[in-house]
């Protein structure tokens, strides 16, 4: 039997009875962590240990850990990192910090059971990016932010930890916080294919990606990128990325209607899966029927990417730190 369409995350610190029980019933395909769930390292083991002992398979377990701002396992057990603009500014070698940076984080993921962090982000820095994205990300040239997401990806593969692309098409030229509104882009298409979409386009290869809630009116002015099959297609044939896509999440007040409502559109316009959030139990089985089993394409494109999972490669962490730190000095 397929999983669902759907990633969930869940209440708290520990696995309850009832949240057991649906993801047993409803078999998602993986399942994402918050700081809500984080406490200890040991704590966070014996959770990843439950998720997956309640599917009774190696199901993907995912995170938000870029460093700086956007960091859901923190001081005192794990390292704290400057936002990811900041570094690349102060680092006398910045793609050398950088694989640093995330080949540490890869091995503090793999420590605890989290396999798949969502980053790189190849978005690009614009005049008027919105705060709750410019310091996270790498730069303002398609180059650099190319070099860099690869950096990253390959330190998390390094690791044992699978990277998500995000946030695709392009969320640079977003001046209002997609949480909380729907961010618009009047750019012509051909402008935003020439530079939003170039980094993508430079690394389609990465096996899985993260879409963005933006409405682009030149392609698509009625819907965001994530419920828009107008610009599923853009992403899947002009700019070419193959891999599993998964959307952003899909409580964010960008998307309009229920969580199912959301999640139907989602996978009705050409997502591969569904990424529902908050933990709320009451809304999960909605979404799950919303999302249903996945498609045989998306099955497919989900066993790609898992295949890149492997054991970390060796790597001496006080060392890694050392030098990230002289780096940064």
């Amino acid at each position: 039997m397929s999983a669902n369409g759907a990633i969930f995350g869940l209440s708290g610190l520990k696995l309850t009875e009832a949240e057991a029980a649906f993801f047993k019933d409803a078999n998602p395909w993986g399942f994402i962590l918050f700081a809500r769930n984080v406490d200890s390292p040991d704590q966070l083991r014996a959770l990843t240990a439950d998720l997956r002992d309640c599917l009774g398979r190696a199901a993907p377990i995912l995170i938000d850990q870029e460093g700086g701002r956007v960091q859901r396992m923190r001081s005192p057990h794990w390292r704290e990192y400057l936002p990811a603009l900041d570094q690349m500014a102060r680092a006398s070698d910045p793609m050398r910090a950088h694989w640093l940076r995330n080949r540490l984080i890869a091995a503090e993921l793999h420590d605890v059971g989290i396999d798949v962090n969502c980053a790189p982000l190849a978005d690009l820095v614009e005049a008027q990016t919105h705060p709750v994205l410019r310091n996270r990300l790498y730069g303002e040239t398609s180059d650099i932010v190319v070099e860099a997401a690869r950096v990253c990806a390959n330190a998390f593969v390094a690791g044992g930890v699978l990277p998500v692309l995000k946030h695709i098409p392009g969320y640079g030229r977003a001046s209002v916080d997609s949480h909380k509104s729907l961010p618009r882009v009047d750019a012509p298409r051909a402008d935003l294919m020439a530079r939003d979409f170039a980094p993508f386009k430079a690394l389609s290869d990465i096996r899985m990606g993260m879409t963005a809630h933006i409405v682009f009116d030149d392609i698509d002015p009625d819907a965001p990128a994530t419920t828009s099959a107008t610009m599923m297609q853009v992403i899947r044939d002009d700019i070419g990325f193959g891999g599993l896509i998964m959307t952003d999440d899909i409580g964010m007040e960008a998307l309009s209607g229920t969580p199912a409502e959301r999640a139907a559109a989602s996978i009705a316009a050409g997502c591969d899966i569904v990424l529902h959030c908050n933990g709320d139990l009451v809304e999960m089985p909605a979404v799950a029927a919303a999302a249903g089993p996945m498609s045989a394409p998306a099955q497919a494109r989900a066993l790609h990417a898992l295949n890149q999972r492997a054991a970390p490669q060796p790597i001496d962490i006080a060392a890694a730190v050392r030098e990230l730190e002289t780096l940064l000095t």
